[in-house]
Parts: structure tokens; C-alpha cells; sequence
């Protein structure tokens, strides 16, 4: 894999959305893979296995991307925090994985760029206007929506995915944190040691021998979920971030595709409304924000 070149940015918008749609699809694969390992495995085993896996090629992609500097930290311990973090929310997602349906869970964590902008405003990094700061309620309604409070299918553990949203916010914003000379791909390498060394000194405790004819599956999740990441910051790259970013919700196809095609899984109406709702609000905030930085 070769650094982006000019002749790779001319192509820009079409590269970039067809990345973020491919990365989108093979995270969604990453999740089906962990929801199906839960049933006789840990989350923190999981998580520990994939990116220990995963590492090799995280550090392989850094760099033939980034070059020998990609593979130096500046501020490893801004790093430390970001690895603690990834663990946390990765750990809720899968948790939550064990108990609902993979399009409700994915369609709950679809709130992250929600609170991306609500802490963005609380910790004074950025300027909200009203406009967005309505998206962002209007966005907590179809939360609501789609968890029902108070009716009967209401099921605590669906609070999980939106727990994993704040948390995966708090990830995001935390890259502020990083040294400026550092790039996406030391950021990715990273996040990938941290999270493989940090839950390898408490995995023992929840270690499940491996049957051989799992082995396979926790290969693939490693190679889908940094094949995914991987793709996904490429996408950034090479188009504006206001127009690949919407291509995020794709991931609602997929999960719900995998899950009818696995587990015959099908969200009732009220979980589709709710999450039409914050999608809705979600694009929302990313064409209001394209707005103001023009």
C-alpha cells in the first residue's frame, strides 16, 4: 500500500465514498464475526485476540503509509488514554453484542457524532450554534424512539450501545490530544498496541480455551476490522470529511443484512424511526458544521 499520490487525489470524491462504503461493510463484518464469538468467549478475550492479530498489519500498514517516522510517539501517553478508551468502548459494543440484535446496536451507537458535538461545545473546543445544538436533541429523541423507556420491550442493555457512542466521542476528541506531528497511521498503530497490551494483562482472568475451529474467525475479525479502519481514514484523505462521513450510516444495510442472514434478526418499526431520526440529525450536524468552516 503506497501513500496517497496526486494522480489518487484527483480521483478524490468517488475513491473516498466507495472507501468509506467498503470500510463501513467490513466493520459491520468485524461486528457480525464478534457477536458470534461472544457466545463462548469474553468481550475482553475478543478484543484482546484481535488486536494482537491485528497488530502485525497495523504496524505493516503504518509503515509503508507513513514511513519509520509513523512508527515514533511523541506523547505516548496521550496514547495510553486513547488505548484505555478504545478498550472501554469496544468492550460496551461487544457486551451489548451478546444481548441485541446487531442493526439495534449499531443503530444506538449511531449517536457518537451527536455527542461528538454536544462535549465539543462543553469543553469550549468548538463553537455550536443553535441550529446544531437542536439536531443533537432532536438526535437523543429518536434515542428514546428507539429504546422505548418505559414500555415493556424496553431492555436496560440497550443503554450499552449508547454508552459505547460517549465513549467512542471521547476517543475522537481525545486525538486533539496527540502530538500534531504524529499522523493517522502512528494514531492507528497505536490504538492497536495500546488496546493488545493494556487488556493482555487482565485477559487471563477471562481466557477461554480456543477451539481449533474458531481459530479462523479470530484471523478474520483482526483482518476485516484493520482492513476496515484502514480504509476508512483513506477515505478522509481523499475527500472532504463533510462528504464521506455521511456514507458512515451505511453501516445500518449491513447490519441489518447480516443480522437477518445470521440470526434472522429483523428491528420491529420503532427501532428504524429512531434510528432515521438521529441518522437524520447526524447528517444534519455534518452539513451545518461543512457550512460554517466555508
Amino acid at each position: 500500500m503506497q501513500p496517497v499520490s496526486d494522480a489518487t487525489r484527483g480521483r478524490g470524491p468517488l475513491a473516498g465514498i466507495a472507501l468509506m462504503c467498503v470500510g463501513v461493510a467490513s466493520l459491520c463484518v468485524n461486528d457480525a464475526i464478534a457477536k458470534s464469538l461472544t457466545d463462548t468467549y469474553a468481550p475482553l478475550q475478543i478484543l484482546f485476540l484481535r488486536n494482537l492479530i491485528a497488530l502485525p498489519f497495523a504496524l505493516l500498514v503504518a509503515w509503508r503509509m507513513g514511513g519509520t517516522s509513523a512508527l515514533r510517539s511523541h506523547r505516548p501517553a496521550a496514547h495510553l488514554l486513547r488505548g484505555v478508551l478504545w478498550i472501554g468502548a469496544t468492550l460496551l459494543f461487544f457486551t451489548s453484542l451478546m444481548h441485541l440484535p446487531l442493526a439495534e446496536a449499531t443503530a444506538l451507537a449511531f449517536v457518537a457524532p451527536l455527542f461528538i458535538t454536544a462535549l465539543s461545545a462543553l469543553f469550549r473546543i468548538e463553537q455550536v450554534g443553535w441550529r446544531r445544538w437542536l439536531a443533537v436533541t432532536v438526535g437523543f429523541i429518536g434515542v428514546l424512539v428507539a429504546l422505548r423507556p418505559g414500555a415493556a420491550a424496553f431492555q436496560p442493555v440497550s443503554l450499552l450501545p449508547v454508552a459505547t457512542a460517549l465513549v467512542y466521542a471521547l476517543l475522537m476528541l481525545s486525538a486533539r490530544w496527540v502530538d500534531s506531528r504524529e499522523s493517522v497511521w502512528t494514531l492507528l498503530l497505536y490504538l492497536t498496541g495500546t488496546a493488545a497490551l493494556l487488556s493482555g494483562v487482565i485477559v487471563p482472568f477471562f481466557w477461554t480455551a480456543i477451539r481449533p475451529e474458531d481459530i479462523w474467525l479470530f484471523v478474520a475479525i483482526a483482518l476485516f476490522g484493520t482492513a476496515g479502519m484502514t480504509m476508512i481514514t483513506q477515505a478522509f484523505r481523499l475527500a472532504p470529511a463533510t462528504l464521506v462521513a455521511p456514507f458512515d450510516y451505511t453501516a445500518l444495510i449491513w447490519a441489518t443484512g447480516l443480522g437477518w442472514l445470521i440470526w434472522h434478526e429483523i428491528p420491529d418499526s420503532m427501532t428504524f424511526l429512531g434510528a432515521a431520526i438521529i441518522i437524520s440529525s447526524g447528517v444534519f450536524i455534518i452539513l451545518r458544521k461543512r457550512r460554517a468552516a466555508g
